[in-house]
């Protein structure tokens, strides 16, 4: 049902009934949370969806490194590293004496196998491209050692070994992932039920087990946001990491049962076009489309204003980000002379096609609307996420609204291949430059170029960077405020 003030009222009323006359005492050793979206799998090398990651990056699996809830990147699997001057080489030494779930000792062999894994031409690996066929070399001297030479110099790098794409997975269990995940993390996988939840529970073989306070996590799969909400409410769930109600969060905050924490994200909320299709194809109609947008009316109406605009595949978060905004403000006049510039004969009709978040199913509403204003039809399609996966990533779309999560993946614009399309020799040359040089003042500008470059192509058009809203029951501590990254990091989790 949708979402609105009257939908929370009587749910919240329900909801405290409800939970007055069935409170539990609340089990201290268990913890679970509500997620908007059921993975496919649970092998994040080997599928795009940030839901996998939320469920099994730094729980189940682990890579060489970790992305802290600040940005910060320190070792995890890896003991230590060093680098190249050139950038080129990185030298990791590796933690002793761990093991993955099934007793199998981790070493230098696990790291060279899942690594030649994700650049083997069969990968499905999101990160295969831009990261692991950029490793020319993956050497293991012991051990405890890797060495892997690049072949053009990478700044991101350490932050990619602590992306879901580049866990460590070994030879023998590999190939069971996607649905008996097996690593060295603090949990082990136990049940999925599908459509309703994953459950996993404290392994007591992790390294560190006595800093893991929780026993079992469970994530439930609770797609619409009002039913999120009244599960909250009654006590059915102890919280919610990224809430995607927005109109819920005054009633939160003064509910004093709950803790609501507003961060950031690494989010770049995006009506995508697809770049291969007529007329889409014609940059005048994709900057139409762009000038007929918004945002803060998006950001406002959808988001209640949790939230930035952007006018780039960038976040305010990253480092060097410019405001490109100004590129393509809200012009109802101009987007029309475009389209008649462009030769484009209006009506036109168009699909748009919406994945289950609020921000899209909602935020599809507002778009159709405003494409209406200039003459574009819109169809809205609602689609579950296992349709958008196999449709529009897929390349079979027309419009898309879609929060691209993962942090500086502006190299998917180099990838033509990619479900947007986008084929521009300058742009890729551009940054293969930028990836060669290591004199900062020159990173610097080709940094901006970059933004500018696909922000003047209008490749996309570029909305809203989301803020992070988690929220938890009194009394729970360490969930993340803020996500550089999809994760949810259970270890760090415990009542007080």
């Amino acid at each position: 049902m949708p979402f609105t003030r009257r939908t929370l009222v009587a749910l919240t009323a329900i909801a405290v009934s409800f939970g007055a006359a069935h409170a539990q005492p609340i089990d201290k050793s268990r913890v679970t949370l509500a997620m908007v979206l059921e993975p496919t799998g649970l092998d994040p090398t080997i599928a795009p969806a940030a839901a996998i990651g939320e469920i099994v990056h730094y729980n189940v699996l682990e890579g060489l490194a970790k992305i802290n809830v600040d940005g910060s990147v320190t070792p995890l699997l890896a003991e230590s590293w060093a680098m190249e001057p050139d950038g080129k080489g990185y030298t990791f030494k590796l933690k002793r004496g761990v093991k993955f779930h099934d007793g199998e000792a981790f070493d230098a062999a696990d790291v060279k196998f899942s690594f030649e894994r994700a650049k083997d031409d069969k990968s499905t690996n999101k990160a295969k491209k831009a990261v692991f066929d950029n490793i020319r070399r993956i050497d293991t001297p012991d051990a405890h050692t890797v060495i892997l030479t690049l072949d053009n110099a990478d700044p991101n790098f350490l932050f990619r070994m602590g992306e879901n794409t580049a866990v460590i997975l070994d030879a023998k269990s590999a190939a069971g992932t996607a649905t008996q995940p097996v690593g060295t993390g603090p949990f082990t996988f136990e049940e999925w039920k599908k459509g309703t939840s994953v459950s996993l529970k404290k392994w007591p073989g992790f390294r560190d087990a006595k800093n893991v306070k929780i026993e079992r996590v469970t994530f439930r799969f609770i797609n619409d946001p009002a039913a999120r909400v009244a599960a909250l409410l009654a006590g059915d769930i102890d919280g919610v990491p990224r809430l995607d109600a927005p109109q819920a969060l005054k009633q939160l905050q003064r509910d004093k049962r709950f803790v609501v924490a507003v961060g950031d994200t690494a989010g770049k909320g995006i009506l995508a076009i697809n770049n291969k299709k007529k007329p889409f194809d014609d940059v005048r109609v994709r900057r139409a489309i762009a000038h007929a947008i918004d945002r803060k009316a998006f950001i406002d109406g959808v988001l209640e204003g949790l939230g930035k605009p952007i006018g780039s595949h960038f976040a305010p978060t990253d480092a060097g980000y410019v405001d490109l905004t100004a590129m393509a403000p809200y012009d109802v006049d101009k987007a029309k002379a475009l389209l008649k510039e462009a030769g484009v004969a209006t009506p036109l009709n168009v699909t748009l096609t919406l994945p289950p978040p609020q921000y899209a199913r909602k935020g599809g509403e507002v778009i159709a609307a405003q494409l209406a204003k200039i003459g574009i039809v819109v169809k809205i399609e609602n689609v579950e996420w296992a349709q958008w996966l196999g449709g529009a990533f897929k390349g079979n779309f027309d419009l898309t609204i879609i929060n691209h999560v993962e942090p500086l993946d502006y190299m998917q614009y180099a990838n033509s291949a990619y479900y947007w399309g986008y084929d521009n020799k300058e742009f890729r040359d551009m940054t293969a430059k930028f990836a060669a040089t290591g004199n900062a003042k020159e990173r610097a500008k080709l940094f901006a170029d970059i933004q500018n470059k696909i922000a003047a192509d209008q490749v996309n058009a570029f909305i809203f960077n989301p803020a992070q809203v988690a929220v938890s029951r009194k009394g729970l501590k360490g969930l993340w405020a803020s996500s550089p990254i999809f994760a949810n990091d259970m270890s760090a989790v415990s009542w007080q």
